[in-house]
């Protein structure tokens, strides 16, 4: 048992080293004298913590990294506040906006890395890549001269040389069934799908899943919806499971697509902002499409209210188990240096006015430690009641009784499936052994079937096939194959060595056409909507 004590004595000096350097920091920003802040000049306010750093700098055992402390004192200030409130240093501040705008700037291939070589799985149409003829199953040998096969290399590293501003150049030297080939390529705006899947379960039942939501989300969200309804979509289900928000615009959007006109969608209230509220304009094009729509507790934000719309309105089934709970509205600010403040400026109430923003009075390590005390307490297991206080009781527009605060409790609770799992599949999962395998095995293969319908009822992972896959995860990954957690999760395994395969071919509209068939969320979703 770790010695708290001795942890705290360790502490200290780094903690007093950041108030310190922050303090500083807020002395020099303003140089103003008249600056205040709760009612005390800033410069005077935070002087002794320029004695202290110089006494710091002049004494402290270790050399301090004051950057490092100073955005970590800013990160702790934020977190007293929230935890949602947020600072983003400039070198991480590319990355966040990409993933809010759904672009970037880049040549437009998937890959992954294994034996330390960077591997391309798909070539996305239209990009850089197609144009100059890159293929899946091309192994990328060297970034402009420069070997990066052989070493290790990181996605990270990958994304650094492969991404850059559009127009820019880029000499990739590949590998291509043992021939090396050179292709010069000039980068350009790759979009970020946020909708990976969308496909007929049935002749008249899609499914449809959003990763996260971008400004494009609800424009990709209508082009996907309008193309199931000419392949003949009369019910949907919506899986929104592990989505952790993004644009709120863009739930608002795609809510709309569901809602009569005039509906609420979401009201916006804060202190400084004032209030704003949502409703559902004519517009929507699925609005007489029975819905079901898939939460799980990493759903959060955006998902909840978008869900939360749809359960409110009664207008769909909310399916799987209580979501994040994120009721708070962040915007940014850009600093100086290019950095970004996260800020939080309100907090959203869906239509019965409830707003489901967990509690954080007890700190930041304590909400983010809740997933965690969602497993302990078996919440995943079964529905827990002690969320469902009359004090916080909700009518939807049909009278229907929804509860606030702590997330969207879904009107059918599915306990989370564990069957077949074991330690020995989730190593193999959390490794590259399932995509490795598939990369491999699929290199002469693509040409095979000629449509996932096909790959789905033709193939299957034999017994051969499986004992070479345990081979290459032994032989390649070092993970040693366990035979009681094979015999345990033998039909998992599979499964999963299906989708991956699958997934190499038709993206993840493949892999999720193998995976829903036996998933018990989906599988109930799709008998309440027929």
């Amino acid at each position: 048992m770790d010695n708290p004590t001795k942890n705290k004595a360790y502490l200290l000096p780094m903690l007093m080293a950041a108030c310190v350097i922050f303090g500083l920091w807020l002395g020099t920003l303003f140089t103003s004298g008249d600056f205040t802040f709760s009612n005390v000049p800033i410069r005077g306010k935070y002087q002794k913590f320029q004695d202290i750093i110089e006494i710091l700098n002049e004494n402290y055992v270790d050399s301090l990294n004051g950057d490092e402390l100073f955005e970590a004192a800013i990160s702790d200030m934020l977190h007293k506040l929230d935890p949602h409130s947020n600072y983003i240093p400039a070198k991480d501040l590319k990355a966040v906006n990409e993933s809010i705008e759904g672009q970037f700037g880049g040549i437009g291939v998937r890959f992954f890395i294994i034996r330390d070589t960077i591997c391309v799985t798909n070539v996305i149409p239209g990009s850089p890549s197609e144009s100059v003829g890159l293929k899946a199953g091309d192994k990328i040998i060297a970034v402009d001269g420069k070997k990066v096969t052989n070493k290790k290399i990181t996605n990270e590293k990958v994304m650094k040389l492969l991404k850059g501003k559009e127009d820019t150049s880029v000499a990739l030297t590949i590998s291509r069934k043992g021939k090396r080939l050179t292709k010069n390529l000039i980068r350009g705006i790759i979009q970020i799908q946020s909708v990976s899947a969308a496909y007929m379960m049935t002749p008249t039942i899609g499914y449809l899943k959003i990763d996260e939501f971008s400004v494009t989300t609800g424009n990709e969200f209508k082009l996907a919806a309008l193309k199931l309804k000419q392949e003949g979509m009369k019910k949907l289900i919506l899986d929104l499971r592990g989505n952790p928000g993004g644009v709120m615009q863009s739930a608002i959007e795609i809510a709309d697509q569901f809602l009569q006109k005039d509906a609420l969608i979401v009201r916006v209230k804060g202190v400084h902002s004032g209030e704003q509220t949502y409703k559902a304009t004519s517009d929507g094009i699925l609005q007489d499409t029975p819905l079901a729509i898939l939460i799980n507790s990493n759903s959060a934000s955006a998902s909840e209210i978008l869900a939360g719309a749809i359960q409110d309105n009664d207008r769909g089934t909310i399916v799987g188990r209580r979501s994040f709970g994120k009721g708070l509205v962040q915007e940014d600010r850009r600093l100086r240096d290019g950095s970004n403040l996260r800020m939080t400026i309100a907090r959203y109430y869906i239509a019965s006015g409830r707003c489901i923003q967990k509690p954080y009075s007890e700190g930041f390590d304590a909400y983010m430690q809740d997933q965690l005390n969602r497993y302990n307490d078996e919440e995943l297991f079964h529905v827990d009641k002690k969320y469902f206080v009359d004090s916080l009781k909700y009518k939807t527009v049909k009278g229907r009784t929804v509860y606030g605060s702590s997330g969207i409790m879904p009107d059918v609770f599915i306990a989370l499936d564990t069957l077949g799992t074991s330690m020995y599949f989730t190593e193999l999962r959390f490794s590259q052994a399932f995509n490795g395998f598939a990369f491999d095995y699929i290199q002469d293969k693509r040409q095979n079937w000629k449509t996932l319908d096909e790959f789905v009822t033709s193939f299957q992972v034999d017994e051969l096939l499986l004992n070479q896959f345990t081979q290459f995860a032994e032989k390649e990954l070092k993970i040693k194959t366990d035979r009681v957690g094979l015999k345990t999760s033998k039909n998992l395994i599979k499964r999963t060595l299906k989708a991956e395969i699958a997934r190499q071919i038709w993206l993840e509209n493949g892999y999720f056409k193998i995976t829903n068939t036996t998933d018990n969320e989906v599988q109930k979703a799709l008998k309440i909507v027929q």
